[in-house]
């Protein structure tokens, strides 16, 4: 019996306050569909990290003949004996997966095929472009070890870091996930607030009921049960809202896109989406839960 009356109490709550429960659901469904694709940028550019970083090198480059920028260049181009002094330095260190060289006729055969037919194309010889070492790091990061140990060394033209080309990349895309996440703390506050609202308008037009409850020996947790039911109940189904957006954006944005697009990005599979979903409803079930319990603490006064 109880029970059925806790149940016909939320009923007619949402019921009354129809308009204030659409506009919670609303909030909740927005705010937890910024926070759910937040977190899938995340790992989105992890992801991307980690498949980028893999595939790039750090590249020391030797003086050439025609080189006269000077410092480790003065004495000309590098010779076999600094090259060769550099690679067992280069294999004796703990963090370096391989060392592959490139000639002055391979980096010029890339450069043609960098730049095709294009009247830039033309501008460079083979001599003009200096042998290298191409060196493959077990972990990414520690480029600067490298850079410190081998950028001053006799024959060295220049250490150079490949990261440099996809950083700015990750940057704008941990900037897009930071702003998501600030948009997605507004829409919470305004659900919050919204949530507050509605709880309170509903146990000031039910203050008649309650106050009877009361008399007739309710416990408190009885008489505030239907109230944070109701916030509860709609934040779940903004949750689920929210469900649907982040699937939908996964298969229509990423699936059907992106992923026709831009072939060489490893983008997230559903196994992210699926780590997401869990705390998503979850949090749209005990967040409003929370925020009408300590709502009625204050205005729910018999």
């Amino acid at each position: 019996m109880r029970a059925q009356f806790v149940l016909s109490e939320i009923g007619v709550g949402l019921r009354r306050n129809l308009t204030m429960t659409f506009a919670v659901i609303v909030s909740v469904a927005l705010s937890l569909g910024l926070f759910g694709a937040s977190l899938l940028m995340s790992d989105q550019v992890d992801t991307m990290k980690g498949y980028w970083y893999d595939k790039v090198n750090v590249s020391i480059f030797f003086c050439n003949k025609n080189d006269d920028s000077g410092g480790n260049c003065a004495k000309g181009a590098a010779t076999a004996q600094q090259k060769a002094e550099i690679k067992a330095d280069l294999n004796r260190l703990p963090l370096v997966e391989s060392v592959q060289y490139e000639s002055s006729d391979q980096a010029y055969k890339h450069y043609k095929q960098q730049f095709g037919d294009t009247p830039v194309a033309g501008l460079v010889t083979p001599d003009q472009l200096p042998e290298s070492f191409r060196v493959k790091l077990k972990d990414p990061t520690k480029f600067a070890v490298i850079k410190s140990a081998f950028s001053e060394r006799p024959g060295v033209q220049e250490v150079q870091d490949q990261r440099g080309t996809v950083e700015p990349l990750f940057n704008l895309l941990d900037g897009m996930r930071i702003a998501a996440l600030c948009v997605m703390g507004l829409m919470l506050v305004v659900a919050l607030l919204l949530i507050v609202n509605t709880v309170r308008v509903s146990a000031f037009s039910r203050r008649r009921e309650t106050g009877i409850m009361r008399l007739v020996g309710a416990s408190s947790f009885y008489i505030q049960m239907p109230f944070i039911m109701e916030a509860a109940i709609a934040g779940l189904i903004g949750a689920v809202f929210a469900c649907v957006l982040i699937v939908g954006g996964k298969y229509a944005l990423i699936n059907n896109w992106l992923a026709q697009k831009i072939k060489v990005v490893d983008f997230i599979g559903w196994d992210s989406v699926a780590s997401v979903l869990p705390l998503v409803l979850l949090i749209g079930l005990v967040m409003p839960a929370i925020a009408a319990f300590f709502a009625l603490r204050k205005y729910l006064k018999v």
